[in-house]
């Protein structure tokens, strides 16, 4: 029977990252991107938020503040007949009060939703060629 007094050693613990976070040490380390970390919150103004929400906001402007970086807002404000200005000021609101905080990062994607239409680009993951979208018609 083995005695209680004499506990086996445990094995040396290292800080376990969650995917996204593995993601963010590697590319620092290896210096893509400058070794600049910016993250996002895309919130759609038409409704409170919700604890999923929450989740989101703790994740992105957490990474961002362990990495030193910075967290823009991005409303996706796409939408306009199901989005209102107090939907924007709960959000900012909460997000705030979580702990968070934007700085001059605050963007709404109507802001230039043309630009990003006209010129939107899209990388092949398969390929380094960036292929120019085309407005229909």
């Amino acid at each position: 029977m083995p005695n209680p007094s004499t506990r086996p050693k445990e094995p040396e613990r290292r800080e376990t990252l969650d995917f996204l976070r593995e993601i963010v040490r590697r590319d620092t380390l290896s210096g893509l991107y400058g070794g600049r970390v910016v993250t996002r919150f895309p919130p759609e103004p038409n409704g409170y938020l919700h604890i999923g929400h929450a989740k989101s906001i703790c994740l992105n402007f957490g990474i961002a503040r362990e990495s030193r970086g910075v967290c823009h807002v991005r409303m996706d404000d796409t939408n306009p007949e199901t989005e209102d200005m107090k939907y924007v000021e709960s959000i900012l609101r909460d997000i705030r009060w979580l702990g968070f905080d934007w700085g001059d990062k605050l963007f709404f994607a109507s802001d230039y939703f043309e630009r990003l239409y006209d010129g939107g680009v899209v990388s092949s993951p398969s390929s380094s060629t960036a292929v120019a979208l085309k407005r229909a018609t």
